[in-house]
């Protein structure tokens, strides 16, 4: 069939959601049998999201191939459980960049190049490649921002181009904000009004409305939006907030979503097979028991507010765990600042594990090395990802094995004993500023060694059918890091208790530590969480949770 395009906006605020309604549509398309794409569209001029803090930006995703994403990406593979790759993500930048390169290159036979028309042919341009390369029946594209901003205003214009020339084969959908003022007591439909208009004026008309709000949208507030919007009253749908981001599939899909886009899209409608989910669900809705969960870091605190976004995969894959496992996630988010005032005893008590996640710099540092030592000395079962295994292993190497002033060369260049240092091919790229892009991205491979808590996680919970992406002793697994752990210091860590339990092929780089009599204490230098889904829990979260819940 020839390729549908289907646009996904949103208006008024960011943080709508609308990643969630891509991800969703993308399942519910997926579960009626046909092939998706969904992409992401960000309107900043970044070429990628790994140079952005992410205080402000959120989490950065990494794909399979090592493309820095918006955490957007991860919302989608969790949902549609397939890897993506970096045809799946657009910035703005690399749009621009692209057109500014062909220009040089004389592929535009010398015309003036202009941002229009030549930007959103661009941006089409790379749709149809997705569209090919994937061999997609839907490719939905999530414009990022909000409708009215000029930074995401050619991407709009993209999808009035391709309407005008394919009106068969494109939809919008438009994702806008219902508030619940306190003092009125109703859901407010102007601000919906609003971003229509806005979309109007970019010569956008919405096709399928999705009202987000704290509650369902009644009658009431669709007919509104119907008279003021210009649209069909059952093509408004309603997204209110649920127990689990999980659920909105299920949701929408009671609606009838999936039967009115191949309805207007005119293509004949298939069955749909959400079974997976339902089940899943039920698993959310049957947890009563609750496990108390410490993650540290170092990017949660934005002013007087609290940030899930900086460490969302590590929450979703968390929640994932605990879910299968039978029991509910009573996440708390602990700043390693906090840590370092009031000390580990006053901060981490009372939790039933603890998460170190990644980090970049020295700030928070001695924080997160205090909880690695907390969760050792008392049993408590820990988890080092990245970085949070670098600080394991500095803790250890200060207190087990005695060597003073230990630390890692990205904090303190001058330490006597650089416990972590940096990778040899990193060193040329820091001495040339060239930060963007450079890391040690992407999958790659681990082998576990028999008889480790880490070997036997993955063999435990693959056998028992809840996760079938790995095939032991060797598991591909993403990372983003410039820096390692010293084998200089491999034999004397080995002598004091650690076990390396995880090397790359050539047994030159530490992928995994775990230390012996421990109920659970794991460091890996790949990022687990960017592999998790939740129909395809990730093998070392479930066995943290399952540690967490005997602890």
């Amino acid at each position: 069939m020839q390729t549908k395009f289907i646009f996904v906006s949103g208006g008024v605020i960011s943080g709508l959601g609308k990643g969630i309604v891509t991800a969703s549509i993308s399942v519910l398309l997926k579960s009626a049998g046909y092939k998706v794409a969904p992409i992401k569209a960000d309107p900043y001029l970044n070429l990628d999201a790994g140079t952005m803090n992410p205080v402000i930006h959120g989490e950065t995703f990494v794909t399979e191939d090592g493309m820095e994403t918006d955490q957007d990406l991860g919302h989608y593979e969790r949902f549609v459980d397939k890897n993506l790759t970096k045809l799946n993500y657009m910035t703005a930048g690399q749009v621009y960049l692209s057109v500014l390169e062909r220009e040089r290159r004389l592929e535009y036979n010398g015309v003036c190049v202009e941002t229009i028309p030549h930007i959103p042919q661009e941006i089409i341009k790379r749709l149809k490649l997705l569209a090919e390369k994937s061999k997609a029946d839907f490719v939905i594209m999530e414009v990022g921002g909000t409708v009215g901003e000029y930074q995401n205003a050619m991407f709009l214009e993209a999808s009035r181009e391709m309407l005008l020339k394919q009106p068969k084969d494109i939809l919008n959908v438009h994702v806008a904000y219902l508030p619940l003022p306190p003092s009125l007591g109703e859901l407010k439909s102007k601000p919906v009004q609003t971003s229509v208009q806005l979309m109007n004026m970019a010569g956008v008309k919405p096709d399928i409305i999705i009202g987000r709000a704290e509650k369902e949208m009644d009658e009431t507030r669709k007919e509104k939006i119907a008279t003021f919007c210009s649209i069909a009253k059952e093509d408004i749908y309603s997204d209110p907030d649920l127990p689990s981001i999980y659920q909105v599939p299920e949701y929408l899909e009671s609606q009838g979503l999936t039967e009115r886009i191949v309805e207007k899209l005119g293509l004949s409608r298939k069955k749909s097979d959400l079974s997976k989910w339902h089940i899943f669900n039920q698993k959310i809705l049957a947890a009563r028991k609750k496990v108390k969960i410490g993650i540290v870091g170092k990017y949660f605190r934005s002013g007087e507010f609290s940030l899930e976004d900086s460490y969302v995969c590590v929450i979703e894959a968390v929640k994932q765990a605990c879910w299968w496992n039978g029991v509910a996630p009573d996440i708390t988010w602990i700043d390693s600042l906090d840590v370092e005032k009031k000390g580990e005893q006053a901060v981490l008590s009372g939790y039933a594990g603890l998460i170190v996640p990644q980090g970049w710099g020295s700030r928070g540092i001695e924080g997160k090395i205090a909880t690695a030592g907390f969760a050792r000395k008392n049993k408590v079962p820990y988890l080092g990802l990245c970085f949070g295994m670098q600080h394991a292993c500095i803790e250890f190497g200060r207190n087990v094995c005695k060597l003073n002033k230990a630390n890692t060369e990205e904090v303190d260049p001058a330490t006597p004993h650089p416990i972590i240092h940096i990778m040899p091919n990193q060193k040329e790229y820091l001495a040339k500023k060239k930060y963007g892009g450079t890391i040690r991205l992407g999958a790659w491979p681990c082998v576990l060694t028999k008889g480790t808590v880490i070997y036997d996680a993955y063999q435990k919970w693959t056998k028992l059918g809840i996760n079938s992406l790995y095939s032991l002793p060797q598991v591909d697994e993403r990372h983003r890091h410039r820096y390692e752990f010293n084998n200089k210091y491999k034999k004397l860590f080995e002598e004091k208790g650690m076990i390396f339990s995880g090397m790359s092929p050539d047994g030159l780089l530490v992928e995994a530590i775990e230390l012996k009599d421990h109920p659970f204490f794991v460091g890996t230098q790949y990022h687990p969480e960017l592999k998790a889904r939740p129909l395809n829990p990730h093998p070392l979260f479930l066995e943290f949770i399952a540690a967490c819940n005997n602890h």
